[in-house]
């Protein structure tokens, strides 16, 4: 690991003004920052926590929304009785990310900006249509997420909280790497009065939307509705876990067993 500096500033305004000078980097929980610093992946002049920025935790219902702090640690989304009660997809999305250490740490704020394209938060920002709200500006979170560790964030930019949509049905259902518990393939399905939305996370480089799938349960909100729809493997992930072929078929089966969990 190289020699920096690090400040642990009270405010997000404070943090701004700290990333405005040199070159500074976001820690939030630090699950993949910091071993990236001890491996010599990475190097900056500056790390500017944001552990003591109280603002930017908790977890509220704000009308149809239900409003998460970005540094509020997995563990305590899994865990919320609102969010249980009221969008219960995310608890359980929550609850199956890493291992205990990763869910008391990290963030949702830091797995988000981060963008890892197995993450499992990318999909439920996707699947929902959820507004991600920065210290500058508001993002549709159909237009955050740009490619494999890429954002839509710009260089300082902080991400606050994000405002997911209550829908009236939603379930997040994936088959996980054993070893790092991403997701190989990980499906979120919601139903809403705007439609039906279905994201797919670890398959490709990054999330996107399964939009033949969505047309179909439009349609008809079954498993069944799903028969006959395929994927083609030729811009999915191959890798060591898996083949592209083999995702693709495992965004249908996936996608079928997220409907029938949010039955």
């Amino acid at each position: 690991m190289y020699d920096f500096d690090y400040y642990k500033p009270a405010s997000v305004a404070e943090a701004a003004r700290l990333l405005a000078a040199g070159d500074s980097k976001l820690l939030a929980g630090g699950m993949s920052l910091i071993p990236s610093l001890k491996m010599r992946l990475n190097r900056y002049s500056a790390l500017v926590d944001l552990g003591a920025v109280l603002d930017i935790k908790g977890i509220r219902r704000d009308g149809n929304f239900l409003v998460i702090g970005a540094m509020t640690p997995h563990a305590v989304v899994a865990a919320s009785a609102e969010v249980r009660k009221i969008l219960p997809a995310i608890a359980s999305l929550a609850e199956g990310i890493g291992d205990p250490l990763v869910r008391n740490r990290g963030t949702m704020g830091g797995s988000m900006a981060n963008a890892d394209p197995a993450a499992d938060y990318p999909s439920a920002i996707l699947g929902l249509g959820a507004t991600v709200v920065t210290h500058l500006r508001q993002i549709a979170g159909d237009d955050f997420f740009k490619g494999v560790f890429e954002t839509a964030l710009q260089a300082g930019e902080i991400i606050k909280e994000v405002h997911f949509p209550i829908p009236q049905k939603a379930a997040y259902t994936k088959y996980r790497q054993p070893a790092s518990r991403f997701a190989l393939v990980g499906v979120f399905v919601s139903k809403s009065a705007d439609g039906v939305r279905v994201a797919v996370t670890g398959a490709a480089p990054s999330v996107f939307r399964f939009t033949a799938a969505e047309a179909a349960l439009a349609k008809r909100f079954d498993p069944a509705a799903l028969d006959g729809i395929t994927i083609k493997p030729d811009d999915l992930n191959s890798d060591i876990h898996a083949s592209a072929e083999y995702r693709a078929h495992c965004v249908v089966e996936i996608t079928r067993r997220a409907v029938l969990a949010a039955q």
